[in-house]
């Protein structure tokens, strides 16, 4: 029997021929939860018409922002989920000895931050072991790449037993630079492999993914993401290590944000892949980074979206601001 709140008055039962039975209560203390009904009824309805198009015109279908499409499973919040926010600094082929000691000073200088938040921040490769060697300790050290296999005759690579050597935990795999730049144009099979190696070596890996403004603007922003991370699907199992940065090609270092409602539509998107083409655990537990000109003034509406857990930061992590973005965890926080 239904608990009381629940319990309808009942007035009569309708007999349809070839159809169930059909209870009608009674109407006179429910109309307020009929019109609620008929209001979801139409906008599904609404939806439906309008061809499987997002509001936001990224391809994204409606289910993927009301339910995961695996047996009907909500996807669990980042609080719930025990998702502890992300914060990486993304320093590229930037800084020599003296502003990469000044940068590092300016950071050693904030305030202690809690275990709610993860911090790492990637050196250019040849400052990697300074870095690591005087910044604070609360602060992790990532590579900015890693080569897909261990020690030998690979001349001018890093491999990921180098990075572990050097006190390193993370490393940036799949950078829009790595992927677009005519001089390297790596695969996402290259990036896949070079991420279950990284991840066999025991080194987190940053997997970045994201499309062209061309894509964008042709509704494929998903199906890009998805064949991004389906690469990596068909040969990592363990995503224990894994963290997403979905990195918008259009916004990076061009001063353009996707909106908060526009990040958190494809990090929907991306998560509801993951329950259904890895697993339920895979999605509620992994974290979704958003990257592409966070700065100080939009971190902290960026953070209170719920599949938002972190930020991949590039030219803003180069100056003690980047304490700024790194505290948009409490903002976070405060809303979950």
């Amino acid at each position: 029997p239904l608990a009381p709140r629940h319990q309808f008055a009942i007035s009569r039962v309708i007999d349809i021929p070839g159809q169930h039975n059909f209870i009608m209560p009674n109407t006179e203390k429910r109309a307020p939860l009929i019109i609620a009904v008929v209001a979801a009824s139409v906008l599904m309805l609404v939806m439906l018409s309008s061809g499987g198009k997002s509001s936001l015109g990224l391809g994204i279908s409606p289910r993927s922002s009301v339910r995961s499409p695996r047996m009907g499973r909500m996807v669990l919040t980042r609080a719930n989920a025990g998702r502890k926010f992300f914060v990486g600094g993304n320093w590229k082929s930037n800084g020599d000895r003296g502003s990469i000691k000044s940068l590092i000073e300016g950071l050693n200088s904030g305030a202690p931050v809690e275990e709610a938040v993860e911090v790492v921040v990637s050196p250019p490769a040849p400052y990697l072991d300074y870095t690591r060697q005087n910044l604070r300790k609360d602060f992790a050290v990532g590579g900015q790449n890693s080569w897909v296999t261990g020690q030998g005759a690979y001349t001018g690579e890093v491999c990921p037993e180098m990075l572990k050597d050097i006190g390193c935990e993370w490393v940036i795999l799949g950078h829009s630079e790595r992927r677009h730049l005519p001089d390297i144009k790596e695969s996402d099979e290259t990036i896949a492999a070079k991420t279950k190696y990284a991840l066999d070596n025991n080194l987190g890996v940053i997997l970045c993914i994201g499309e062209l403004l061309e894509e964008r603007e042709a509704g494929k922003t998903l199906e890009v993401c998805e064949r991004q991370m389906l690469a990596v699907a068909d040969k990592v199992k363990d995503w224990e290590k894994v963290v997403i940065a979905y990195e918008p090609v259009w916004a990076i270092g061009t001063g353009k944000v996707a909106t908060p409602e526009q990040a958190q539509e494809v990090h929907d998107g991306v998560r509801k892949w993951l329950n259904s083409n890895v697993s339920p655990e895979v999605a509620d537990k992994t974290r979704i980074l958003y990257g592409g000109s966070v700065n100080p003034d939009n971190c902290n509406e960026l953070a209170g979206k719920p599949d938002i857990d972190g930020f991949l930061v590039g030219g803003a992590s180069l100056k003690p601001d980047f304490l700024k973005i790194v505290d948009s965890y409490k903002h976070a926080a405060a809303l979950a």
